[in-house]
């Protein structure tokens, strides 16, 4: 019989049974539609051979007015600036938790050393501290200034209020001694956990659930994890602590650069809101989610928005010769994410989407809804993509805005947002770690999130915006940031009880989980700073399909003599798979065959009434572009 083509639909379809995709691809990892015709996936390499503190749920690029490149990237536990192909440090000191004239107690032969302080320190175990102006020190001691200033070390333990301790790289050989000395301790700023965790507390639990005067947790009131939103204004990086201060940083002082200075408080900002975004346009820096009487943390209301002075990100309160302002949103309960488009900056509440656009004097800003029902899952859950803003919402599907908001139809979306049938489902309770991502290489919106069975980010979804086609997969990256600024898209992976490497503090545990930095799109391997080359295995499957012969399609057995496979591209070897049965509840019998480019027929002998198709890849330096697959079957009887 003549050979016949068997074209499949581009994207994945996980709505319907493997009998009903006909034609259709319905699973696959490590796989993107490009024109229509899948293939595998890019490779990543690590580039940057120490790892970070911390989960990085953050990153944006910029460069400065010689136009030199850098990276920010911020974790639960620091923030990075990464430039010309290394990483520094400039997490900002915590201006409400510094302490001066504190002193330390040692003994004898023990690397412990607790500090005490003058007033409560606040901390937390885990927590990364440094000190300065250390001095004063008795005979009692060997530790010197040396030991303590600019040297940073993770609390360990806290006895009290007044007392928490540290590791020191060696022990104390002198005498030891109690209230020795004296030190300022300056703290990390505190930017949350390492995930979402039950709030702990009075009125944290429903009416009831427990006795009068005891603290309860309850997982229907989460504290969100440790976020940053980063932009830049002109060249100076913009972070924002997520329900926390903002800090500038900028990469030249003095006519030089400035890359082993911290980031600092921004003079006359709120000192707590839920993220900030510069709008570009007007250069306003836009406070959302943050304080109705400025300076007072007290105040904070999770649905208000304020605005700096046109050109002035110091200046916050509104008055007749300035442009300052404040807005409150009124549909949802706080707001969620913010977008910058094309000319205006979209922000998402948890049930709702506005639109926020400079219209100049006297009211500075048009704020009007433009969506309900449409919430955003997270911070970095929304993404603009050339004259439209997409996002993830956890009422269980996703949303675009171009001009009105519509849901985008979702071939994949109960595998994505519904844990059963043997789906992963979304953990709804760490939608905070969602990240949204643009790869303009391949007309991609990606969400990393995490899945039901896990508490970090673990899978993708990906939409192809040119070939409306879904995919899904199990790359894992806790932000991403396309390729505007360097030549490839950067992203991190989080490890966790992994000792992170950068920057060195002393007495670092593995609970703070370690970020590896990787450059995407980037050959067809996993290549770590050593060099070491991991293969990425990749792998497309379809549905079933059938022998339609005069429109009876599966009444008759296929008998298969050989199939003509059509790659565009083949490097190494294909395993192809042809699974088979002959009634939809039969068990799937596979038949693999293993081709290369030179491969140009492959004789079977098949017969089957259904069978599905399978591409997979699983060695080094394999990769692949599939065409369009010829069979060579024929009708074979009807049992």
């Amino acid at each position: 019989m003549a050979l016949t083509k068997v074209p499949f639909q581009a994207g994945f379809n996980k709505q319907i049974t493997d009998t009903q995709a006909e034609n259709i691809w319905v699973d696959g990892d490590n796989v993107r539609f490009r024109y229509g015709q899948p293939e595998k996936i890019g490779g990543w390499l690590q580039i940057e051979a120490n790892t970070l503190i911390g989960a990085a749920r953050s990153q944006h690029t910029f460069t400065d007015l010689d136009g030199r490149k850098y990276a920010a990237v911020g974790t639960n536990r620091c923030l990075y600036i990464y430039y010309a192909q290394d990483f520094y440090d400039i997490t900002p000191i915590d201006p409400d938790r510094e302490q001066t004239g504190a002193d330390i107690t040692t003994t004898n032969g023990s690397t412990t050393v607790t500090i005490t302080t003058t007033a409560n320190h606040l901390l937390e175990i885990g927590d990364i501290i440094t000190f300065e102006n250390a001095g004063s020190f008795t005979g009692a001691t060997n530790y010197t200034a040396v030991n303590f200033d600019d040297i940073l070390f993770e609390v360990k333990t806290i006895p009290s209020t007044l007392t928490f301790t540290i590791t020191m790289p060696t022990a104390e050989t002198g005498t030891g001694g109690t209230n020795d000395g004296t030190l300022d301790v300056l703290p990390y700023v505190d930017i949350g956990p390492l995930l979402q965790t039950p709030a702990f507390g009075w009125g944290a639990g429903r009416w009831g659930a427990s006795t009068w005067g005891t603290p309860r947790t309850t997982a229907d009131a989460l504290l969100d994890p440790g976020l940053w939103s980063l932009d830049n204004f002109g060249q100076i990086l913009i972070a924002t602590v997520h329900n926390g201060r903002s800090f500038q940083w900028s990469p030249i002082a003095d006519n030089a650069l400035a890359l082993t200075t911290r980031a600092t408080n921004i003079t006359g900002a709120p000192t707590r809101s839920y993220m900030s975004v510069v709008s570009d346009r007007d250069r306003h820096l836009v406070m959302l989610g943050t304080e109705t009487t400025l300076g007072d943390p007290a105040s904070q209301d999770r649905m208000f928005i304020r605005f700096s002075d046109q050109e002035n990100i110091n200046d916050y309160f509104p008055t007749s010769t300035n442009t300052a302002g404040t807005f409150r949103l009124d549909s949802g309960s706080e707001i969620r994410a913010t977008s910058k488009g094309k000319d205006y900056t979209f922000i998402g509440t948890d049930s709702a989407a506005y639109i926020m656009q400079f219209i100049g004097t006297p009211f500075t800003f048009s704020i009007r809804q433009v969506g309900s029902n449409c919430g955003v899952i997270g911070q970095n859950a929304s993404v603009f993509v050339d004259t439209n803003v997409y996002w993830m919402s956890d009422e269980g599907g996703f949303f675009m805005y171009d001009g009105s908001v519509k849901k985008l139809p979702c071939l994949v979306e109960d595998f994505v947002f519904k844990t059963s049938g043997g789906t992963p489902g979304l953990n709804y309770s760490a939608g905070q770690q969602v990240y949204s991502a643009h790869n303009s290489l391949f007309s991609e919106i990606i969400w990393f999130y995490p899945s039901a069975s896990s508490n970090f980010v673990d899978r993708m979804v990906t939409y192809n915006y040119q070939d409306n086609a879904w995919t899904t997969g199990t790359l894992a990256r806790t932000s991403y940031t396309d390729k505007v600024i360097f030549d490839k898209p950067f992203a991190t992976k989080f490890t966790d009880n992994t000792i992170p490497t950068y920057p060195v503090v002393n007495g670092i545990t593995a609970s703070q989980g370690a970020s590896i930095y990787y450059s995407q799109e980037t050959g067809v391997n996993e290549v770590d700073s050593n060099g070491a080359v991991t293969a990425i295995s990749a792998y497309i499957e379809s549905g079933d399909f059938d022998l339609d012969v005069d429109g009876n399609g599966g009444e008759y057995f296929i008998k298969m003599r050989r199939f003509i496979p059509d790659f565009k591209i083949l490097a190494g070897n294909a395993n192809i798979t042809l699974s088979l049965r002959d009634y939809p509840s039969n068990t799937a019998v596979p038949t693999t065959f293993t081709i290369n480019s030179s491969t140009t027929k492959v004789d079977t002998r098949i017969r089957a009434r259904l069978a599905a198709l399978k591409i997979e890849n699983t060695q080094i330096d394999d990769n692949w572009r599939l065409g369009l697959f010829r069979f060579d079957f024929q009708p074979d009887g009807r049992r």
